[in-house]
């Protein structure tokens, strides 16, 4: 992953076997593998999307797992491995003999984490579902938009990754710390519907305290307060404006020709309409990058939307080195950063398949087993 070639990171020493899937699954390993983790990836035959972000740090190696030499083959991995990873429908592992009891059987400090949608139970278990069902589940899709119209959703952040990778992840470093006192391994049941309702907690709580109304449009957050929402500039791009405390309100005031009597107090909620309307205008007379010129350096929490590519190049981006373009691809920086591993400048991703060698070396398998596993078919090799 750096340009040293010996992984750094607090999971160094870590072995994580990843079951190949798409979106949370794949993410909490690079995460895990971002830290340090030696993850192998169990790869399906055949033709897959290539691997991308998600497959950086890792290995790759593709088991035919109808075969029972190749569930031999998984099986002997997991003996070695510290932690486990699947994203597969309830009930699918287990069919496959590498369930949470077989793996224990021959591993019993192992960390199974299982990534899911609805759950390893409840009714809605075995149904299929992407990010956008998940959040409309939870409350949060429900938020999201313009009120009288379709809600927006936010990409696939908040269910798959937020709900999802995040929550998967804290579960598996929780349960390697109480291995650590224990000995024993556990199960990590991470649903993203679990983990989604998990992030609604700052809304609960402001609804509790009588701060939070479930139309769209009609709480701090959602669009609904002049000083927290977008605005289109002159030339058809947009500026975030997030002045929520007093002094920042001010501050973004002072700079804006404005006169502050005729806008009205802050939280004078019957001004609003008419304080969208004096800003939209006043932002829609410069362009956005001649909004950033004047807001620069200021606390007025008003900012520049910028595209993914913009991001990478912005400033306040690239003097973090927060995105390294490597070869083809943008690379998001490791996060969070610790100070005892470096950044990174290089990331290699995995090739499907082509570390089947050291993979099943490195598991006790000798170059005759090897031989014997793609004769049958178990192992391809690439």
């Amino acid at each position: 992953m750096t340009d040293s070639p010996v992984k750094t990171g607090p999971l160094a020493g870590i072995m994580v076997v990843e079951l190949a899937g798409i979106g949370p699954g794949p993410y909490a390993g690079q995460l895990l593998a971002d830290m340090g983790a030696d993850v192998v990836v169990i790869d399906r035959p055949g033709r897959s999307l290539p691997k991308a972000v998600d497959g950086r740090g890792k290995k790759s190696i593709v088991l035919d797992l109808k075969k029972p030499e190749a569930v031999d083959a998984l099986l002997k991995l997991v003996a070695k491995a510290d932690v486990l990873i699947e994203g597969l429908r309830p009930g699918v592992t287990e069919r496959m003999g590498v369930g949470p009891d077989a793996c224990h059987a021959i591993n019993p400090g192992l960390i199974y984490g299982r990534m899911t949608g609805w759950g390893q139970s409840g009714p809605w278990s075995q149904m299929a579902g992407h990010d956008i069902n998940y959040i409309s589940m939870t409350g949060v899709l429900n938020a999201i938009g313009k009120d009288g119209q379709p809600p927006v959703p936010p990409l696939n952040m908040v269910g798959d990754f937020g709900g999802g990778s995040m929550f998967l992840v804290t579960g598996i470093l929780a349960a390697l710390i109480e291995r650590g006192r224990t000995g024993k391994g556990n199960v990590v049941d991470a649903a993203i519907i679990d983990g989604t309702h998990s992030l609604m907690s700052f809304v609960h709580g402001m609804a509790g305290v009588g701060q939070w109304q479930t139309k769209r449009e009609s709480n701090l957050l959602d669009g609904a307060a002049p000083f927290y929402r977008c605005y289109m500039t002159a030339d058809g791009k947009f500026m975030a404006v997030g002045c929520i405390e007093p002094q920042f309100f001010a501050a973004m005031m002072e700079r804006l020709p404005i006169d502050a009597d005729a806008f009205g107090a802050q939280l004078d909620f019957g001004a609003w309409a008419k304080q969208h309307e004096m800003l939209e205008d006043v932002f829609a007379t410069k362009t956005r990058d001649e909004w950033e010129a004047i807001f620069a350096g200021t606390d007025a929490c008003v900012t520049p939307v910028l595209d993914y590519v913009e991001a990478a190049s912005h400033p306040a981006n690239a003097e973090r080195q927060a995105v390294v373009q490597d070869g083809r691809w943008l690379h998001p920086q490791i996060a969070p950063r610790l100070a005892t591993q470096p950044l990174a400048t290089h990331f290699e991703i995995a090739t499907k398949g082509s570390d089947y060698a050291a993979i099943l070396a490195e598991a006790g398998f000798g170059e005759s087993d090897i031989s014997q596993l793609i004769a049958a078919g178990a192992v391809i090799a690439n």
